[in-house]
């Protein structure tokens, strides 16, 4: 039996970038709307693994990045 979510996240409509997106490729997610979870996955790699969250889960890590939950982390340096 295939996953529907799993097929739904193959298909390329619907998969949004991060706002915080720019034109010089640098490190973005995309989630797809609209299933009873919220796949996510590298814009680099397209065809790459899907993460699937739970959409509780996914909205308490998006009203933290709002939030000032991870203000204080260290930026990470290449």
């Amino acid at each position: 039996m295939t996953d529907p979510i799993a097929a739904e996240a193959e298909t390329p409509q619907g998969w949004r970038k991060s706002s915080h997106s720019n034109s010089e490729g640098g490190s973005c997610l995309e989630v797809l709307d609209g299933l009873p979870g919220v796949p996510v996955r590298d814009s680099k790699l397209p065809g790459g693994s899907t993460l699937l969250f739970g959409t509780a889960v996914w909205s308490s890590f998006i009203s933290a990045l709002k939030g000032t939950e991870f203000r204080d982390l260290p930026t990470p340096h290449p």
